[in-house]
């Protein structure tokens, strides 16, 4: 328990500097959304560009990651919705809220650094494999579902499904963690070697990658505040950080990924609940409360399940 504690806490530890940061006055929050900026739109796609420029896939199948990850993914989804539209007498838009709550893991700024700490390399390369789909995966199921039980809600005028994928489409092909991608991919299928001042500079962005993220992260957080929805939203913050995460280790052990590879997809899917289910919630103008509590939530209690998580994994 003291290597778990030790490569754990430093991750929320980070966090908690970040929201105390903002909290206390020190530091004003738009520097937090300044300071989120540049991890998403430099540190990150570099950090992802070099992983994958340098990866060794070892002869493991990605499909295998994808599988494993979304049918975790695809269980839970699933569990939420039933649980708010039948448990808690929620409509449809909630239900498909309450699915992205308990399902869209926080990859990008805790899921990468703290996959990084724990399991290395190797597990940067199977998260970054993910990271290739998930945004897309994720952000298209949750809006063609939103749109889908808008127009069973009667509640707004629906746009066609071809205007809809075109949306979310432009969006990815000018996302900077596509672009990022990519470009280690044809860097790494073009055999193209990272040396001299490039790789030096590169890793020097890739560096900041981790602790900005975290840091940036917790200064987010005072924007998301428990509400009145703290019964649904407490039954979706343990979907998010037990179910999701065991689901996951299932599929893995079932389709015999290394331990390298099972490590990475548990933990990134034991990590809080992306900003992601609040944008979601904001573009459709409902369940605000229900995904800032769960941020909120999942943020507080990761750090004890996460441990969790990481030592049965050790």
């Amino acid at each position: 328990m003291s290597d778990v504690a030790f490569n754990v806490l430093p991750i929320f530890a980070l966090i908690l500097i970040g929201w105390l940061l903002v909290r206390t006055g020190y530091l004003r929050e738009d520097l937090g959304e300044g300071l989120g900026e540049f991890v998403f739109r430099v540190a990150v796609p570099v950090l992802l560009f070099r992983t994958i420029a340098e990866a060794n896939f070892s002869g493991e199948s990605p499909l295998r990651i994808w599988v494993a990850y979304f049918a975790g993914v695809a269980f839970t989804w699933t569990v939420a919705h039933l649980a708010a539209t039948l448990g808690f007498g929620r409509d449809r838009r909630i239900g498909v809220l309450a699915g992205v709550s308990s399902a869209f893991a926080n990859t990008i700024f805790i899921g990468l650094p703290l996959v990084s700490r724990i399991v290395g390399n190797d597990g940067v390369v199977a998260l970054s494999v993910l990271i290739s789909v998930h945004l897309p995966v994720m952000m298209i199921a949750g809006t063609v579902l939103m749109e889908r039980a808008e127009r069973k809600e009667h509640t707004r005028e629906p746009q066609s499904f071809a205007a809809l994928l075109f949306g979310i489409g432009r969006s990815l092909v000018r996302n900077p963690l596509v672009i990022g991608l990519l470009a280690g991919a044809l860097f790494h299928t073009g055999g193209v070697p990272l040396s001299g001042p490039v790789k030096v500079v590169i890793d020097q962005l890739a560096a900041l990658a981790a602790p900005a993220a975290l840091v940036s992260i917790g200064m987010a957080l005072n924007k998301y505040k428990v509400g009145g929805n703290a019964g649904i939203a407490l039954a979706m913050t343990a979907l998010k950080l037990l179910v999701l995460p065991g689901s996951v280790y299932v599929a893995c052990r079932l389709l015999g990924l290394s331990p390298e590879w099972t490590a990475a997809m548990v933990l990134t899917s034991s990590v809080p609940t992306g900003v992601n289910a609040w944008l979601l919630a904001n573009h459709f103008g409902v369940g605000h409360a229900l995904a800032s509590s769960t941020i909120t939530m999942t943020t507080a209690l990761g750090v004890f399940t996460v441990s969790f998580w990481a030592w049965l994994l050790g």
